[in-house]
C-alpha cells in the first residue's frame, strides 16, 4: 500500500484502489503521485485498468486538509499561490498526470463507482474510458465552492461527454448528479445495483478482453481522436488504421 492508494495485478488486468475508506477515500497530491508511479511500473501485458474506491464510496474528492494546510504546508493553497506562477502550474501538471495516463493508447480504463465521487472523485471517473456506475453513485464537480476550477484533466472529457453547456451548468453549480441522470446524460456505461457492481465490472472487462488487442488499440485510437479532426482526415485515419490491421493479420508486415 502507497499513500492511500494500491495497484494489483492480475494478468492483463490492474485495478488501482483507493484505500482510505475512513474518509471516503478523499485524495491528496501523494496520491496522484502514487498514481503516476504506478503507470511507469505497469506490466506490459495489462490490457484493462479498473479504478475503484475501496468502502462506501468512490472518492469524496480532494482531501481538505490539503488547500487549508496553511503556509508551509506541501502542496496547500497558500504554498501554490506563493509559487510563481510558471511553477504554481508545473506543479499542477504534475498532479494531472496522476490522471491522464488512464488515456493511454494501449489500456482501457474502466471506473467502478459506488457512492460519493465528488471533485477529484468525479475527475477520476472522467480519467477513464469507461464508467460503471452502482444506483447510489452520486457525481458533484464541486471545485466552484471552494473558489477554485476543475484541473485535474476533467473538463475536456466532461465536455466531450454532455456538450458544453450541460458541462458549464455543472461545473458552475456544483450541483449533485445521481446516477440515472449520469446514465441520461451518457457520463455511465451502465448502472446496476450496487451488489452488482462488481460482476458488472467482471463481465465488462471479460468482454473488452475477448477482442483482439491490436484492434481494440487501433479502435480506441481512432475513436479518441475522432473530435479533433475533420470528416476525411477521420476517414483517412480509418483507411490507415484498417490497413495496419489487415497487413498484420496476413503478416504482410513482416
Amino acid at each position: 500500500m502507497t499513500v492511500g492508494v494500491r495497484l494489483n495485478c492480475d494478468g492483463p488486468v490492474a485495478t488501482l484502489t483507493l484505500c482510505r475508506p475512513d474518509v471516503l477515500n478523499a485524495q491528496t497530491p501523494q496520491m496522484w503521485r502514487a498514481m503516476h508511479d504506478f503507470s511507469r511500473d505497469l506490466p506490459g501485458d495489462v490490457r484493462v485498468v479498473v479504478v475503484r474506491g475501496e468502502g462506501r464510496a468512490f472518492s469524496a474528492g480532494l482531501d481538505l486538509s490539503v488547500p487549508t494546510g496553511g503556509a508551509g504546508a506541501e502542496n496547500s493553497l497558500v504554498e501554490l499561490a506563493g509559487l510563481p506562477p510558471e511553477e504554481c502550474a508545473e506543479r499542477i501538471a504534475g498532479f494531472q498526470a496522476g490522471f491522464t495516463w488512464l488515456h493511454r493508447p494501449d489500456l482501457i480504463s474502466v471506473a467502478a463507482v459506488q457512492g460519493h465521487a465528488i471533485g477529484a472523485g468525479f475527475q477520476l471517473a472522467l480519467a477513464c474510458d469507461l464508467r460503471v456506475l452502482a444506483s447510489d453513485a452520486t457525481f458533484v464537480m464541486a471545485e466552484v465552492t471552494l473558489g477554485l476550477v476543475p484541473d485535474l484533466a476533467g473538463t475536456k472529457r466532461l465536455v466531450e461527454l454532455v456538450g458544453y453547456a450541460r458541462a458549464l451548468e455543472i461545473c458552475v453549480t456544483g450541483r449533485r448528479i445521481d446516477a440515472a441522470e449520469a446514465e441520461r446524460l451518457g457520463l455511465a456505461t451502465v448502472v446496476v445495483p450496487p451488489d452488482d457492481l462488481d460482476a458488472a465490472v467482471q463481465d465488462l472487462t471479460a468482454a473488452i478482453l475477448s477482442g483482439n488487442r491490436d484492434a481494440v488499440v487501433e479502435i480506441k485510437a481512432l475513436l479518441a481522436g475522432a473530435s479533433g479532426r475533420s470528416p476525411a482526415e477521420q476517414q483517412r485515419a480509418e483507411r490507415e488504421a484498417q490497413t495496419r490491421r489487415m497487413r498484420d493479420l496476413v503478416g504482410a508486415g513482416e
